[in-house]
């Protein structure tokens, strides 16, 4: 009886959810972080529908253009509409972002979730890979792999899961350890449940939180590595965009004083930074509150 109540007592809705919840609604901040991510999402991906450019031929007559009529950010230096290509950069960039955040977490849970629970051998040969990744700067690794394989949206997405997915996994671990040993997972074995059925019916639904929250922050590193790749010239080529890439593209105007062509992207890629942390901070506190609670 006793299992059965623990069990229930991780697992209730009733039993924390609720109070986590509500510490995460009243947060001002994780709140202006929604609102700015759905912003830039409905800017980015409904924004093309109603603000038509061409984004595809270039037009040299109308090249470098200042804001104004018809142009209200004015034009890049091959008369691309920077408005039109901050809607296209966006996609790109959010696309990148959350597809790579989806992916390392998914293998960074399933790695660290078999380390936790298996321990022995089978744990310190998949942390000391996970040690040996994340001892090396991940701007360097990924600026290696870039380099190598020929850029696209899908080797973009391949390169940043690669050097993301260990954080994860690391923190999943330890969530495994921890709950490995609790009375519902005991309770699992003695019925004959075997490790992957344990894995996926109890270890993983309880490190959800962790999960969660490292996703969120997984989603701005995805992004700030992405700006950072096309900053350096490895990012997906013309005609694709990327904040990053508008960025690139900029710097060689800036002498002239061409503040359109640096400041919007700039401010896209900070904004949005900010609100995936702002959402991944309050969730953060919030499951804190639930884990005091428990």
């Amino acid at each position: 009886m006793a299992l059965i109540e623990a069990s229930i007592d991780d697992r209730d809705p009733r039993s924390g959810h609720g109070m986590w919840l509500r510490v995460f609604v009243q947060n001002r901040l994780a709140a202006c972080g929604l609102v700015i991510i759905a912003l830039i999402t409905v800017f980015c991906f409904l924004g093309p529908v109603v603000y038509h450019t061409n984004q595809v031929q270039t037009d040299p007559l109308n090249a470098a253009l200042g804001p104004g009529a018809g142009h209200p950010l004015g034009t890049d230096g091959v008369g691309y509409d920077i408005l039109g290509r901050l809607m296209l950069g966006g996609q790109s960039s959010l696309e990148v972002g959350l597809a790579a955040a989806f992916l390392a977490s998914v293998w960074g849970t399933a790695v660290g979730a078999v380390a936790g629970y298996l321990g022995g051998v089978v744990d310190g040969l998949l942390m000391r890979m996970v040690d040996a990744l994340l001892a090396i700067p991940s701007l360097l690794l990924i600026l290696l792999l870039a380099s190598v394989f020929t850029p696209s949206t899908l080797m973009l997405i391949v390169v940043i899961t690669f050097v993301s997915w260990p954080s994860t996994a690391r923190l999943v671990r330890g969530d495994a350890l921890s709950l490995r040993s609790r009375d519902y997972v005991l309770a699992a074995k003695v019925v004959g449940a075997d490790g992957p059925r344990i894995i996926l019916r109890h270890i993983v639904p309880n490190s959800i939180g962790t999960i969660v929250v490292q996703t969120t922050f997984e989603i701005a590193n995805a992004i700030l590595l992405l700006a950072a790749l096309s900053f350096l010239g490895l990012g997906v080529p013309p005609p694709a965009a990327n904040w990053g890439g508008m960025l690139t593209d900029g710097l060689n105007y800036i002498q002239v004083g061409y503040w359109w062509l640096i400041y919007p992207a700039g401010t896209a890629i900070v904004l949005t930074v900010i609100a995936f942390n702002f959402v991944g901070d309050a969730l953060r506190d919030a499951l804190e509150v639930r884990l005091q609670r428990r």
